[in-house]
């Protein structure tokens, strides 16, 4: 079908390539203008860009003679001119897609190109690559290039100083890695001054080996983990102290508000308990807010009611179906007073600080492009997640890689016997051979193979990348042996030795499929680079994973018929066309599971967004009474809604409550009495209770000064934004763990985690207003009044703590008609049960 369409309409790459070939002419064509301008007057041509700039021109006015610029610089400075198709791949990363180029095509240099024109609108320009050597070595081999056309050049590696970062960032062009740029987003998001952020609005990235960073670690999320300034300890310290107290004495409940407070007798007795002189000193938010909880969890909380004890677990009880709801916890600290008053071991406060999937990261660059070898395969998950097409930019010259069928064996032990076999065959010929596996314990299993028959050689696992990176550049020497892992060295050319080619240039052993066709294309692609010879062939056997997960009953029955030992292989197009079949299947089941993370990961995304949003409001404005005020007059409307529901006669508002309310929240104890507010209508009452409100914040301001006022708001707010924040994640984490067995009941996974993480949120943003009105207008403050991070955050590398990859094992006792469990609301059947 695609065949007949192309026939048609013509190949859509094709003609992509053939429209922007008229700008390569263009671009040729003033080549001749700039080898007679002298090192400075090409230099200054930078600054004639960013002045026209200033003026009408946009950056695709400038292309033709910036990319022509970085030409003729490069052959100066780099001995290396650009060719036409390098200059099509430029073009192609400037207009915001993938170009998908073969190994050997120049991708450093053809980033140049796009780099250097829109880092002249001086915004900053991310290079992305996949590990610290890369980025090292990229930056200061390219950096001499933008150097000379009078740019900076930053390098944001791991372990850096945050002066370091900041001077990076600063920089016209900054190369790093993902994971560095993706914890650096979320540090700045915790700082607790404007000038401790490092990064500037997100511009434009160029992502090296993008298909490895935006599809391979697409469900790896960035993590910042750290112990939070809460000790489980004082949840019983708490629990025990509010035991003691007597309602009405010493506490009040405000079941409309589902709200408890302590008295001015139980405020003096917790400060005499606890040996503090202020329980509403900044020094004791945490104090103050572990008593509250521990109110809530003794007196409004009912056990059979709002919670059941499983097991030594509190679960929480649905308030409207009744329905347990496994994986839930209650925010904020509650779950863990629950637990302390329960007599439970009172589980670890929340770890996750801030985290973020690179799907959302990147999604959020203004204009986002890649370069890989392989990514056309991959193409529908890269247009519907990130809106990135692909682009297939020709080879410099005609590729002549011989690629053979598969060779199947029926035994692993048949496969690397024939493997090796093979590598000693060619060895002796002096042709270099690579071999590539899928995992560390077969690199390890051919290189005891090769030992034995002493045959030289070099292992490499992806673990030292500076090394790897030297000796993988040599695996197309004479004589040469190889032995790598599919990612080793990624990202480094293979040039071949002399009298090489002759022999028939590089030979790739692939000893099993990948489960992504993508990734044997790398494999195959390290060789046949520039049009030089080489050739590719994988040794498969029935025991391999992929094998085993398709159709190797039914080749293995055959084999076995026609009488095939261990030592015989088959060598069919028919074969590897049901192979090549079967990686369509699981690079689709896979998509799909990115495709619910990222669903899932949205949702909180959203959130972020807005969290983040309002704390960078808050820390680069100079006044924020403005939005204090705002919250506080939410807080007051939410409590005369709740006192005085608009569907009660004004005879039945509980005003006693209100009052009450108001006393322990933001007003003076005793300043407002039922009395005054009787007869009010609703309105009425929000602005008389706010008019008192602001007459005593003025009070305050003026008894402490301006500025420590100003300064005591950002203390209070970010407290309040970042703890209930951070116990948001926690929860919204627990609440995604267990939402999959809603599927169980009939109910789509996904639209009940969007709904209840909705109202979770909402929650939290009121919690957060009425934790800043209580200390706003109840708090002693302080003259020194200092920021002070919640909790001290470090990056977690959960790509180490996840581990090698294991096989996927079909899960027990679920029916073919039940949910998947992986929470996609399918039926198994029709999610993972396809690919078991």
């Amino acid at each position: 079908m695609l065949g007949l369409v192309k026939k048609i309409f013509g190949d859509p790459n094709e003609r992509e390539v053939k429209r922007l070939m008229k700008t390569v002419e263009q671009i040729n064509g003033l080549e001749s203008s700039l080898t007679g301008l002298t090192d400075e007057q090409l230099r200054d041509k930078t600054e004639e860009f960013r002045a026209r700039l200033e003026k009408d021109e946009d950056l695709d006015d400038l292309l033709p003679e910036a990319f022509a610029v970085v030409r003729e610089a490069s052959k100066r400075v780099l001995k290396m001119r650009h060719f036409d198709v390098q200059m099509l791949g430029g073009m192609v990363l400037h207009s915001g897609k993938i170009a998908e180029m073969k190994t050997g095509e120049g991708k450093t240099l053809v980033g140049t190109l796009p780099v250097y024109l829109n880092a002249l609108a001086g915004k900053g320009v991310h290079v992305v690559t996949v590990n610290d050597y890369l980025a090292q070595r990229d930056s200061q081999l390219m950096g001499q290039l933008y150097n000379f056309l009078g740019m900076t050049v930053g390098c944001n590696l791991h372990g850096l100083s945050h002066e370091e970062k900041q001077a990076a960032y600063a920089c016209d062009i900054t190369y790093g890695t993902n994971n560095e740029y993706g914890f650096d987003y979320l540090r700045d998001n915790m700082v607790l001054y404007k000038e401790q952020m490092v990064q500037r609005p997100l511009q434009f990235a160029i992502i090296d080996e993008v298909d490895s960073i935006l599809i391979d670690e697409a469900r790896t999320p960035l993590i910042i983990s750290g112990q939070a300034q809460k000790s489980t300890q004082l949840y019983y310290a708490a629990d025990r102290f509010v035991a003691k107290l007597e309602e009405t004495e010493d506490f009040t409940i405000d079941v409309k508000m589902r709200s408890i407070a302590l008295t001015d007798q139980g405020v003096s007795k917790a400060e005499s308990a606890f040996n503090i002189e202020n329980l509403f000193g900044h020094d004791n938010v945490t104090l103050n807010h572990h008593i509250s909880q521990a109110l809530r969890a003794r007196f409004i909380m009912k056990r059979d009611v709002d919670y059941v004890v499983q097991e030594d677990d509190v679960v929480i009880v649905d308030e409207f179906t009744g329905r347990l709801m496994a994986g839930r916890r209650y925010s904020d600290g509650l779950h863990q007073a629950i637990e302390a008053k329960e007599g439970l071991e009172v589980q670890n406060e929340s770890m996750t600080l801030a985290t973020i999937t690179f799907q959302n990261y990147f999604r959020m660059y203004r204009k986002l492009a890649g370069m890989t070898g392989t990514a056309k395969t991959e193409e529908e998950e890269f247009k519907r997640i990130y809106g990135l097409e692909v682009v297939q930019v020709p080879t410099n010259r005609p590729n002549i890689r011989q690629d053979s069928p598969d060779v199947v064996y029926k035994s692993e032990n048949g496969k690397f016997k024939a493997v090796v076999d093979e590598i000693v065959e060619r060895h002796q010929t002096g042709q270099p051979v690579l071999v590539g596996t899928v995992s560390i314990e077969n690199s390890e299993r051919v290189s005891e193979i090769l030992k034995k028959k002493g045959i030289k050689h070099q292992v490499l696992n992806a673990k030292y990348h500076a090394e790897e990176a030297a000796i993988i550049s040599s695996a197309g020497q004479h004589g040469t042996v190889t032995i790598a892992t599919n990612m080793a060295g990624r990202g480094t050319d293979i040039i071949l030795g002399e009298g090489v080619a002759e022999l028939g240039g590089l030979h790739i052993i692939g000893t099993e499929r990948h489960e992504s066709r993508r990734i044997d294309n790398q494999l195959r692609g390290r060789a046949g680079r520039q049009g030089d010879p080489g050739s590719s062939q994988f040794y498969l056997s029935m025991e391999d994973e992929l094998m085993r997960r398709f159709g190797a009953d039914n080749i293995m029955g055959m084999m076995e018929r026609l009488g095939f030992d261990e030592s015989s292989p088959i060598e069919s197009k028919l074969i590897t066309r049901a192979i090549e079949s079967a990686q369509k299947r699981v690079e689709g089941s896979n998509f799909d599971a990115r495709r619910v993370v990222l669903q899932y990961d949205d949702v909180i995304n959203l959130q972020r967004e807005k969290i983040y949003g309002d704390r960078r409001q808050i820390l680069h404005a100079e006044n924020i009474r403005d939005i204090v005020n705002g919250m506080i007059k939410s807080v007051v409307e939410r409590a005369v809604d709740r006192h005085c529901p608009g569907e009660d006669v004004p005879e039945d508002w509980d005003l006693e409550g209100l009052v009450a309310y108001a006393h322990t929240n933001f007003l003076p104890t005793e300043s407002v009495s039922k009395e005054e507010i009787w007869g009010k209508e609703k309105e009425e009452l929000v602005e008389w209770l706010l008019e008192r409100v602001n007459k005593l914040y003025d009070e305050r301001e003026e008894s402490i000064g301006t500025e420590t006022m100003r300064e005591f708001e950002k203390v209070v707010v970010l407290r309040a934004v970042d703890s209930k924040w951070m116990d948001h994640i926690d929860a919204m984490d627990h609440l995604r763990q267990g939402i999959h067995l809603r599927a169980y009941g009939g109910n789509d996974p996904l639209r009940e985690y969007q709904f209840e993480g909705h109202n979770m949120f909402l929650s939290m943003i009121e919690r957060i207003e009425e934790e800043i009105t209580l200390y706003i207008m109840k708090a002693q403050v302080e003259s020194n009044v200092k920021r002070e991070a919640v909790a001290e955050g470090q990056a977690v590398d959960t790509k180490a703590e996840a581990g090698p990859k294991r096989p996927t094992k079909k899960v027990e006792n679920i029916g073919r008609n039940d949910p998947c469990p992986c929470g996609s609301g399918k039926k198994y059947k029709l999610c993972h049960g396809r690919i078991s």
